[in-house]
Formats: C-alpha cells, structure tokens, sequence
C-alpha cells in the first residue's frame, strides 16, 4: 500500500519530471513529506512566493518541452499561483499544478484558509478559468488514474496547465492501484493533417506571387523548424514571427522578414499586410499580433488568402476567414506541403518572386537606417537597443534570453536576433511582469551548459526580486540584465501617446520635485549574496561586463542605466493597437482611432473600400 503522496512522487519520477517547485505549507506537507522516501523521492527546489513556482514550470516547457511540477499549500498559497497559471494557459504551456485542500469530512464548515462559500471547495472553480483540466482528487484509488490523465491532457493537443486538488486527508489514504505505464495511456504518433488540404494548400503556396509564413508559439511547441527552414528556401517565402514565434527561423536568414504586429517592423508588417497568400503556423492572431486586425497594418485578410495551420481546431477562422483550414500537427504538415511539390514547382515559384526578395532586402535597408539612432547612441543613459546590441556580441548563438514584459520586451521581440528555437523565453498573449526572473532559474536548471540571460526591466524586476534567493541558495548562474528607466515606462509612453499626459507610470520622490527614483540594484543584489554585481557608467562597458558576469560562475547581475527620451529609448512603435481613447486625447489620435475601428477586420466587417495604410498606421 501506498499514500496518494507516494503515488504522486513515483508517477512524477516515472513520467518523467526531473524535480518540483513550490512552497510547503500545511496543506501540501503530506505530499511533501512522501518525497523524502524511496520510490517516490524526487527533488524539490524551494521558491520564495507561489506565483514563481508556477512560472518556473511553465518556462522549464517553453525551453525543453518537458511538463513539470509545481506544489503549493492551501488558500492563500494555492491562490498565489493563478496570475502565473493563466500565463501558462494563455500561452499553452504546459504544467502540472498541485494544491492542498481541506479533508473531506471538514468541507463546507469554514476551514481556515479554505474558500468555500460558494461551492466545497471553491478554488476549483478559480483555476477551472485558467487551466485546460481541473481535478479534484477525492478519493486514494482515483489518484493514479487522475496523474495518467493529467499528463495525457497536457502532451496531447493544444497544452496548457492541469491543476490536481488534493485534500489533506486523501494526501495520506492509501491504495493498493499501482502508478500506470503512460506509454500505454497516451496515443501514438501526432495528428498529421486531411491530404485535401494539403493539396489545396500546396496549389495557394505555387500560385503565390507574394506569399508570406507568419509563424507564432506552436511552431516551437512542435518542432517545426527544420521543415520550415527547408521549405521557405525551396519555395523563397519570406517569414514574419510573433512573440513566441521568434527563433523557429535564424533572424540572420535570407528569409526572415522580422516582426509582425504592435510593435512589430516595418518590414514585417509590410511583406505580411502585402500577402496574396499568408500560411499562419501556430498562431491566435491576436489583437497586438495582427494590430488590433486593422486591414493593412499587419494582415489584409480579405485581400490576402489565409492558410490556417494549429492543432486546435477552435482557432481556425475565429478572427479571419480562411481559404484552407488545416487542423494537424504544424512539423507534419510542413513535411506533408514539402513532399507534395517537386525540385521543378519549387524552382518555378522561386523564381517568380525575385520581385519579392528584392523588396524585402530593400525594407531591411530601410530598417536599418531608421534604427540607427535607437542601436547606436553612446551615451549612459544609453537606450535598450545599444545595450541589446552589446549584449549579442557576448552570447553565443544558442544562448537563452528571458524577457518580461514592457519595453524590455517589445525591444527585444523587433531588435534582439534570437538564432534557434527554445532560446527567447517570452510571456505572449497575458504578457505579466514578474515571469522573466524564475523564467530565467527555469532555463539554467534546464540547460545548464548554456548561458542565459535574463532582460528584465526595473518595473519589472522589483515584481519578482525575491526570487534572488533561490538563484542564490541553488547556485544558479544567470545573469540579470536590469534596464533601468526608473518606472513603468512603457505605460507612460502609451499614456503620453493617448492621453497627452501621465500618471503614476514614473518612479520619482514625491515632494522632492519628482526627481527619478531608483533603487541601487547592485548593492540589492549583493544583500542576496551575488557576488558580482555592477551598475556599468561607459556604454564601451557594457558588453564586456555582460561577459564577466556571464563567466562568473554564479547569479550575477548589470544594472544599465536606460533613458526616458521616447523618441530613442526602447522599440520603434510599429503596427497599430485598438486603444478606446478619453475625450481629451489629441485629435489626430482620435481621427486615426476612429479610422481604425471602421478598418478592423475580425468582426467580417466588409472592408472591400477600406484604404491599405502603412505599417504605422497612417492611411497610405
């Protein structure tokens, strides 16, 4: 006879999970405790704050594919984990989440730290929105039949997180029912796509003059990079990625067209919105991805015809129309597309688009030239742009970068080259600060062999900083590239852009004339116990003290300090965003908005007499 805590370590070793992240508490010390015994005992690394635990886990899938674990206590800890868990579901990552709960003979009777006003338990009902199956264990004998299932749930399909509630009196029942073998609970092989729409697909693809792969998130969740890469330089198409898209294809390839969306780049945004023919791989087609759908920012679909490519069937037409829908999964139906047109068909379209090629090298030049001041200014406070330019001179190739939200990331999405898949750790569609700093522990602990960085604005960093203390008490070597701009000073940006004024955006000392306040982050880090720690004065430092920290052998951290000019500061504000805008905003940004609504294509709206703008959103 074995516990459920007992069940629940041997099933997390046998399936493959290499350790667990959490918090004890007294709603999970049961489980806990199974794990200290043999068969069951499995490592657990200790984080300072719930919603961390979470991240950890939901990044260790972006960068290796591989679901872990995270186990919290009751209440207050369960419910610390739910701005991370909708992180993961809005991403499809996946995760397994498991949470103490009250006995099941205290139930209904106000336990403490227990919700259940409502329903007993409630807290079922508060994750039931933010993951993708939601069990509640309440019996011994079901816990191994619920661990195969929640595993099944999220290596089949579109991923996203399980959460297993586990009541206190059930962590400690026994049973006799063995963990099961999941190779014999899981379906074989993936789901290759119907030949028609192959075929069909295939022909739009040969007959294209202007063809255009947008690449998003599922492309990476399927390895689909090798047959990508092979079948763009066949066919010559050129591809633009959103945020999780970035690194499906070398960004110093022939066919990479950069970003899409807001912000995105002008060459991106330009060869997708131009499109005869767009094939989507893996992606939503968000509102901040496809600019809030405004015909002609980003996508023109209608004009352009649409080849939907995911696996979950609930995306196909759900902001655009489609001329082909493929439900499958993404690397097999690239393989399929490429296997289905000859050395000649593929010469033949080649060739057709040499018009196209030229243009897209004419748009990088362009690029280039209008980036030059946010890349090159030597001056500290210098901008995101110079300091991420210093930062890919000293990483390698396959070095991983963590990203969270805000300038950081917008600037590291349109100008930071990222070469291979699995290696930009970003959060997309909920975009939350406090990812980047665990994302960062995640990576290391998986990858130990390869550098990571973590770029992480001081907004952001303050949101999660107390998780130093596990970077230093596991000894994991990251280094933190903090960019300091003293605020939120994205929010304050789209304030001033919208509004023409701001609030509470900037970081300053109140009845000292607002003067910018900052924390001193390397003498923060050190109280941690990083050794190396270093606010860098010359921009000619900056590369080189990245490389210090980098070969120091343990978590380090450059603090860079960041102007608050917009005009230089982060990324180049490309695409459009639906923003409702308060009656005193400028009124060329109220005539532009109005203008947009009437151009937004999601909703079928007819935009046949719609005129194409430009990839900043100017009518053209």
């Amino acid at each position: 006879m074995k516990t459920v805590g007992h069940i629940l370590g041997r099933a997390l070793k046998d399936y493959g999970v290499p350790y667990i992240t959490g918090i004890p508490g007294h709603g999970n010390w049961n489980l806990l405790d199974a794990f200290i015994d043999p068969g069951s005992d499995i490592p657990v690394v200790q984080t300072m704050h719930e919603q961390a635990a979470v991240h950890i886990a939901d990044a260790h899938f972006r960068v290796t594919g591989q679901p872990i674990a995270a186990c919290t206590s009751i209440g207050p800890g369960a419910s610390n984990t739910i701005m991370a868990l909708a992180n993961a579901y809005c991403d499809s990552t996946s995760l397994l989440l498991v949470t103490g709960a009250s006995s099941t003979h205290m139930r209904g009777h106000g336990v403490m730290q227990e919700l259940d006003r409502e329903n007993t338990p409630d807290f079922t009902k508060v994750t039931e929105h933010v993951t993708k199956r939601n069990f509640d264990v309440i019996t011994a004998d079901s816990a191994p039949f619920v661990l195969h299932r929640a595993f099944s749930a999220m290596l089949t399909g579109r991923p996203g997180p399980v959460h297993l509630n586990i009541p206190l009196d059930i962590q400690s029942a026994e049973t006799d029912i063995a963990v099961q073998d999941l190779s014999k609970r899981l379906p074989t092989g993936r789901q290759r796509a119907d030949s028609i729409a192959i075929e069909k697909a295939i022909k739009l693809l040969l007959e294209a003059e202007r063809p255009c792969i947008v690449v998003g998130g599922g492309a990476i969740t399927s390895n689909a990079s090798g047959p990508l890469k092979r079948l763009v330089e066949r066919l010559g198409i050129p591809v633009v990625f959103t945020w999780n898209g970035k690194g499906a294809l070398p960004e110093d390839h022939a066919m990479n067209a950069g970003t899409v969306g807001w912000p995105g780049s002008l060459t991106g945004n330009t060869l997708a919105s131009e499109a005869d023919v767009l094939m989507s791989l893996g992606c939503k087609f968000t509102d901040w991805s496809a600019s809030s759908w405004r015909k002609g920012v980003s996508f023109s679909i209608p004009e352009s015809k649409l080849i939907h490519v995911d696996i979950d069937p609930r995306e196909i037409g759900k902001n655009y129309p489609v001329e082909v829908g493929i439900i499958g999964d993404i690397s097999l139906v690239l393989e399929d597309i490429d296997a289905g047109i000859s050395d000649a068909q593929a010469r033949k379209a080649y060739e057709r688009r040499s018009a196209q090629h030229d243009k897209l090298s004419k748009l990088w030049s362009e690029w280039d030239q209008l980036m030059k001041p946010r890349r090159y200014h030597n001056n500290i406070p210098t901008t995101m742009l110079t300091t991420l330019r210093e930062l890919r001179k000293v990483l390698p190739r396959n070095g991983i970068v963590t990203v969270g939200s805000g300038h950081p990331q917008s600037s590291t999405k349109q100008d930071f080259p990222i070469y291979e898949p699995r290696t930009h750790i970003t959060p997309g569609s909920y975009s939350p600060m406090g990812f980047a700093l665990p994302a960062a522990i995640a990576a290391k602990l998986a990858k130990p062999e390869i550098p990571v960085v973590c770029i992480i604005g001081d907004g952001d960093f303050m949101m999660c900083v107390q998780e130093l203390a596990t970077c230093v008490a596991y000894n994991v070597p990251v280094v933190f590239l903090v960019l300091n701009n003293s605020g939120y000073i994205s929010i304050r940006d789209g304030q001033d852009a919208l509004m023409g004024r701001n609030i509470i955006s900037e970081f300053s000392r109140q009845g000292k004339n607002n003067e910018p306040y900052s924390v001193n982050f390397p003498s923060l880090a050190k109280s941690f116990g990083l050794d190396y720690a270093v606010k860098v004065e010359r921009v000619d430092e900056i590369a080189s003290t990245i490389k210090v920290a980098l070969d120091s052998g343990g978590p380090a951290l450059v603090e860079v300090p960041i102007t608050r000019d917009v005009s230089i500061a982060a990324s180049n504000v490309v695409g459009w965003w639906d923003f409702p805008l308060v009656p005193t905003a400028p009124q060329a940004v109220i005539d532009d908005y109005n203008a947009g609504i009437v151009a937004e294509q999601h909703q079928g709206r007819d935009t046949s007499e719609i005129n194409i703008v430009n990839a900043q959103g100017a009518v053209g």
